[in-house]
Parts: structure tokens; sequence; C-alpha cells
């Protein structure tokens, strides 16, 4: 069972840690979880654990998903260049809004034996990344918003989830 927004882990910051069997079994059900629902990406509370693991799919193709599990995943360095592009939540299924993201972005992080690695991204991929290592950092997607749009959002949401 996937979370749903308003959950309050949603907003919650995942410390790093260590690698070990725990992070590695974590990403194992991310995951599974990311495939099953053929999401371009996941952050492990999606899946209920506020833990520092997030799946991405690296393939420009968004119609090909190709995952790597990022573990204590950062970004640290921003492409010169941005674009706004769609997107959406499994934690808020329906909703997808136009966001403004680098078009290129440098991640490091920790590999399942705990070695930091550097993954560079451009395209879908780099918006991925920003998207679910934001969510690891406790920043959902519809914070990046004004708060006008932001605002209006929401109210759309709850009336749509009152109708349900």
């Amino acid at each position: 069972m996937l979370v749903r927004y308003p959950d309050a882990r949603l907003g919650r910051r995942a410390e790093p840690r260590q690698v070990d069997l725990n992070l590695v079994a974590i990403g194992t059900r991310l995951l599974e979880a990311a495939s099953a629902a053929e999401a371009y990406g996941l952050a492990a509370v999606h899946i209920g654990v506020v833990a520092p693991v997030v799946v991405i799919s690296v393939d420009p193709d968004p119609r090909k998903r190709d995952y790597r599990t990022l573990y204590n995943p950062e970004i640290v360095k921003l492409g010169p260049h941005a674009a706004a592009g769609p997107e959406g939540s499994v934690a808020m299924p329906g909703v997808q809004v136009e966001i403004v993201r680098s078009t290129e972005v440098e991640v490091v992080f920790d590999d399942a034996s705990g070695v930091r690695s550097v993954l560079a991204l451009s395209g879908l991929p780099a918006r991925i990344a920003q998207h679910e290592i934001d969510q690891v950092n406790g920043v959902f997607f519809i914070e990046r918003l004004s708060r006008l749009k932001r605002d209006m959002l929401l109210k759309k949401w709850r009336k749509r989830a009152t109708e349900d």
C-alpha cells in the first residue's frame, strides 16, 4: 500500500545513514513497488518508511524503466538551464502540475555495497532525481508551486477526495 497525501511522513526528512541489510531491504521493497506502479521514481516514504532511499528511472525514454536504487542520495550540482515540466506523485494520484527544475544534475549516492558514486543526469531522469531527492528531504512536489497555485490545487484535491 502506497502512502497518500496528506500523510505527515511526506514532510519528514530522511537522515543519511550507513548502508546496511535493513536499508538494502527497503531498497528492494521500493524497487518492487516502483515496478508494480510503473512509476518513474519513488522515495522510501512512498512505501511508508522514512529512509534515505530512492529508485529512479535513468532512461530518457519515458516509456522505458531502467531503475537505479540510490542510497543517501544528494544533488551536488545543478546545470545552468531550467525548464518547466509535468510532475505528479503516487501519493496524489490524478494530479499533474508544471514544476520548474534544472535540466541537468549531478547526484552523489551510495550503492547497495555502501560505495559512494556519482551519476550525471539530464532531461527526464534529471527531473525524476530532483523530484525524488526532494521527497527524501521532506519536500513534497507541490511545495515547489506558488502559494496561490498550491492552494487552488489542494482545494480541488480535497473536493475530489470527498467525492470518491
